[in-house]
């Protein structure tokens, strides 16, 4: 019995429940969705925020609140699925609170009931929370006070907007959000380094093509493709005064050789790693640069000069960058895809690969450990960080966040940079931006009209007289576009333009139409969206739409613009 082996350790009950979206952003992305705690500022139906919040209830998120001061209506058993008949005349934060909680026994939620004027005027109120998420409608100010808590704390803000069939929602980040894990497509994560390889590959290389001409046949049809390429490149130099295939005509003819240097009298007819060979010419024959987006990130001061106080992202930002400067390349991030070739050949492809992986993470931790003492940090930097930071260098993403638009009364929008790019699109027939506008006419509409007192909220357009609302919004879509057009200088077209007033018409019709109320499915529909991209940014994985999405529920189109 002392010989048997000890028994295979299954998944646990966590990982089980947790399965599919432990695939997705694995077990250090679980764990930050677990440590987070998410205010939801409930306001006006209320459909689309609870929508959003299922939806990171579901997946594990560790803490919940609910602010929202409404007491439950008829017209809310309509439209919520988080209320029932008994509940009327009770709280909306309570109700919908004990039900969310429900889904997921391991998160917990809270609720309060008091109107968000009253619960922001102590100072400390938000600091509990990583993550708020504000449903409109809501007082500007209100909405200019969380975006200043936002900057302030580097506090990621999302404001969601859903009427009728159409919604939008805007995300506000820290001016620098840093993503090291992207998940980038597969196919551009392979760094084979042909171009430049490190003696440790060429001497296996010239192992495993060694006589390559006489091999015996199955010999000959497992060497690695990697070998067979730079064994290629290594005769295409000699009769090309030392240089690799430099552009598409050269890189072609170099793929016919090494194509018709596949014995055909193979058994099957061919060999597939020649084959596999010949698909990789095209990618793989490419001095490995970096990308401008991680260049800029290079240039960034905060990755030039590392201060005292700097995060872990910069201090390992600034090695990378040291590490690049000295050698032309990036961290070599190890992985080598899957080939033809004998099991024993390829695990020792891939230790040499491995290897050269870590020698290169060791430099990068070396200038990290010089950096930490240099600015005296207290705590050191994880070498599993430094180790996933020099895996996806290749693939960091630097968002830059903004503040979204909040509308006053009586205050034009400020477009800034973007207004050339936004007043170019315009006018285009599949253009989601007269949408965009005829939701910030709304919002005008609103502002210009609140009423006093904590217990009345701003008149929604459309809810008395729709015809006579719909003029006004109409008139304050067409000065917000021509405004923008204005800004950016931009010449337009007389039929374009009348075009793009009839787009910006029909969207604030149908706006109007809806009398301020949520559909549910658009709702849930938009909530997916959102929770999606809450997920994104609590986890640091993947990236989050910069910075506002704006859906059409008509014609179920999606549309990403930057303001």
């Amino acid at each position: 019995m002392a010989d048997l082996p000890p028994p295979v350790q299954g998944p646990t009950a966590k990982e089980k429940k947790y399965d599919r979206q432990l695939r997705l952003w694995g077990a250090t992305g679980q764990r930050a969705l677990e440590e987070s705690h998410i205010l939801l500022i409930n306001n006006g139906p209320g459909v689309v925020g609870l929508e959003t919040l299922k939806n990171l209830v579901l997946p594990g998120v560790g803490n919940f609140t609910i602010l929202d001061s409404a007491v439950v209506s008829e017209a809310d058993l309509g439209v919520n699925f988080f209320l029932e008949e008994e509940h009327v005349g009770g709280s909306r934060a309570e109700h919908t609170c004990n039900l969310l909680k429900e889904l997921n026994p391991d998160v917990e939620g809270y609720f309060v009931s008091e109107p968000v004027e009253s619960f922001l005027t102590n100072p400390d109120s938000l600091k509990p929370y990583t993550l708020i998420i504000v449903a409109a409608p809501i007082r500007p100010e209100l909405l200019a006070r969380l975006s200043e808590h936002a900057s302030a704390s580097s506090i990621p803000l999302f404001y969601i907007h859903s009427v009728g069939f159409y919604s939008h929602f805007s995300i506000h980040l820290p001016p620098s959000f840093p993503i090291v894990d992207t998940h980038p497509d597969p196919e551009t994560t392979s760094d084979l380094r042909l171009l430049r390889p490190w003696p440790e590959l060429v001497q296996f290389a010239e192992e495993k093509t060694k006589d390559l001409d006489n091999m015996a046949p199955d010999d000959h049809g497992h060497v690695p493709y990697v070998c067979l390429l730079l064994y290629y490149l290594k005769g295409w130099k000699k009769s090309h005064s030392g240089q690799p295939p430099q552009n598409y005509k050269e890189k072609t003819a170099f793929r016919d050789l090494v194509k018709n240097s596949a014995r055909t009298n193979s058994p099957g007819g061919g060999e597939e790693n020649y084959d596999e060979a010949v698909a990789a010419v095209l990618k793989s024959l490419n001095p490995p640069e970096p990308s401008s987006a991680v260049k800029e990130l290079f240039k960034d001061p905060e990755c030039l000069l590392v201060k005292e106080g700097a995060s872990a992202f910069w201090i390992i930002a600034h090695a990378v960058s040291l590490f690049y400067t000295k050698y032309g390349v990036l961290p070599l991030p190890g992985s080598v895809p899957d080939m033809k070739a004998r099991s024993a050949d390829y695990i020792e492809l891939q230790n040499v690969y491995k290897s050269k992986a870590r020698r290169d993470v060791t430099e990068v931790t070396e200038s990290v450990r010089f950096l930490e003492r240099s600015i005296k940090r207290s705590t050191q930097i994880e070498e599993k960080d430094i180790e996933a930071f020099c895996k996806n260098a290749a693939h960091i993403k630097l968002v830059r966040g903004r503040p979204f638009h909040v509308m006053n009364a009586g205050k034009t929008v400020q477009w800034g940079e973007r207004a050339k790019a936004l007043a170019q699109n315009l006018t285009f027939q599949d253009s989601l931006i007269p949408l965009y506008i005829a939701f910030l006419a709304y919002d005008t509409f609103t502002v210009s009209h609140e009423k006093d007192g904590l217990d009345n909220p701003p008149r929604t357009p459309g809810d008395t007289d729709t015809d006579a609302d719909v003029e006004q919004v109409t008139g304050i879509a067409f000065k917000i576009a021509d405004d923008l057009i204005k800004e950016a200088g931009a010449s337009i077209e007389e039929s374009e333009y009348s075009e793009m007033k009839t787009w910006v018409g029909e969207y604030v019709q149908e706006l109007l139409r809806a009398g301020g109320s949520e559909l549910h499915n658009i709702a849930a529909l938009t909530g997916g969206l959102v929770s999606q991209e809450v997920i994104k940014v609590v986890t640091e994985q993947y990236v989050p739409v910069d910075n506002t999405c704006i859906f059409d529920g008509v014609k179920s189109k999606t549309s990403v613009i930057r303001v």
